[in-house]
């Protein structure tokens, strides 16, 4: 039986990729729905390789000149509620937009109940309560894309009491700057933010990874995906059971220890392919191999303890998992709003964390139980965040 497969944010970094792997097996997987924020001619050229049934742009007023760019028979929407429209019309939708634009994305397609392949990390960050209401609809179901979430799946499916995991392991690289004191990294460039020396991401996760709060967001996203209270076996897991280690060959991609002491990790050479794959031939697994390690090679695994003093940005996201409420979509806005600044080169790296900790201090509490407390809570960290950013802007 063929899959049918929806990729929204299709022209971005999951998407193109996720293309790839449904082209290595063709007859079991078909994408039938493809969308993007406002790249046209991109979308329009997957359009015209992969022969959706339909397209989608966000931005309204793009919705003539894709409609021209793709082949005839090809349904076209347009507007931010198309994207949603588009999770919910496939049976696996790939969420690979960037950032809390992706949230309705995510909520369209569980509440279909279909299932989601989450690359969105911040859309699970921000709106944890709502989209855990929504992950309960009958037929729905959350596959993670991130690799370490995927890993960390994995490990729990090799073990068949749940309820005896200890603690929760998630591997970062580092990124660009690992090695470097909070003293050296007060004048990198983004050029030297965005030189990641594993993966290749958007701008937007590659200058997260470098400041670690990729890892920080990771950290509250696996709380809501695998966290849980006490349970007749077991004791409760959460913010103090989940731990990040260094690792920047990014060959372990994240550990599961259990109770007895035994660690399971999944390792695979570093390639986005896999997680994808996985994702999509959930309970099954793909037929194509992705990065498989050569176990015929000589091969050196280092794992150290992360930098908080250099990296603030991991600790403040714990500071906000364990606020809890509205306070992780605080923090994903203002670090969005905080990021951007700096790509446009209006602060400094080092300033990233001082805006997002200034919004932080300044949480209202709010339990963020409904999408508008979530919305609301997500607008005003950013309007806070404009003010801070206004008072550190590079003159």
């Amino acid at each position: 039986m063929t899959t049918t497969v929806s990729v929204v944010g299709s022209t971005g970094s999951i998407g193109t990729q996720t293309i790839e792997v449904v082209a290595e097996d063709p007859d079991r997987y078909r994408i039938t729905a493809l969308a993007a924020g406002r790249s046209v001619e991109a979308l329009a050229a997957q359009a015209r390789a992969v022969h959706p049934e339909r397209v989608a742009i966000a931005d309204a007023s793009l919705r003539d000149q894709l409609a021209a760019a793709v082949p005839a028979g090809i349904e076209v929407l347009a507007g931010p509620e198309a994207l949603a429209e588009i999770a919910a019309s496939a049976d696996v939708c790939v969420n690979g937009v960037v950032g809390f634009a992706g949230l309705p994305v995510t909520l369209g397609c569980l509440e279909a109940g279909k299932r989601l392949a989450l690359a969105n990390k911040e859309s699970l960050i921000a709106a944890g309560p709502v989209v855990q209401v929504a992950r309960r609809t009958p037929g729905a179901e959350l596959v993670p894309v991130d690799s370490e979430h995927a890993a960390v799946h994995q490990c729990l499916r090799a073990n068949d009491v749940g309820a005896r995991v200890s603690r929760i392991q998630l591997t970062a690289s580092g990124g660009p700057f690992r090695g470097r004191t909070r003293a050296e990294l007060g004048t990198v460039t983004i050029d030297d933010a965005l030189a990641h020396p594993t993966w290749s991401m958007g701008p937007k996760i590659t200058i997260d990874s470098s400041t670690l709060m990729n890892k920080g967001l990771e950290v509250i996203e696996a709380n809501e995906l695998f966290g849980r209270p006490a349970g007749d076996e077991g004791h409760d897991l959460g913010f103090d059971d989940i731990d990040v280690v260094v690792h920047p060959q990014s060959i372990v991609h994240s550990m599961v220890t259990f109770s007895d002491g035994s660690t399971i990790a999944q390792l695979s050479d570093p390639t986005m392919h896999l997680p994808i794959a996985y994702a999509l031939a959930h309970p099954d697994r793909f037929r194509s191999s992705f990065g498989a390690i050569d176990w015929t090679r000589p091969m050196t695994l280092e794992f150290s303890p992360p930098d908080t003093e250099a990296f603030p940005c991991l600790e403040l996201a714990y500071v906000a998992g364990r606020l809890g409420g509205t306070a992780p979509a605080w923090l994903s806005a203002a670090n969005e709003e905080a990021v951007d600044a700096f790509l446009k080169g209006a602060i400094r790296w080092v300033d990233i964390p001082v805006v997002i900790e200034t919004v932080l201090d300044a949480h209202d509490g709010n339990a963020g139980l409904t999408l508008d407390e979530v919305l609301d809570g997500d607008a005003h960290a950013r309007a806070l965040a404009t003010t801070e950013l206004g008072r550190r802007a590079l003159r």
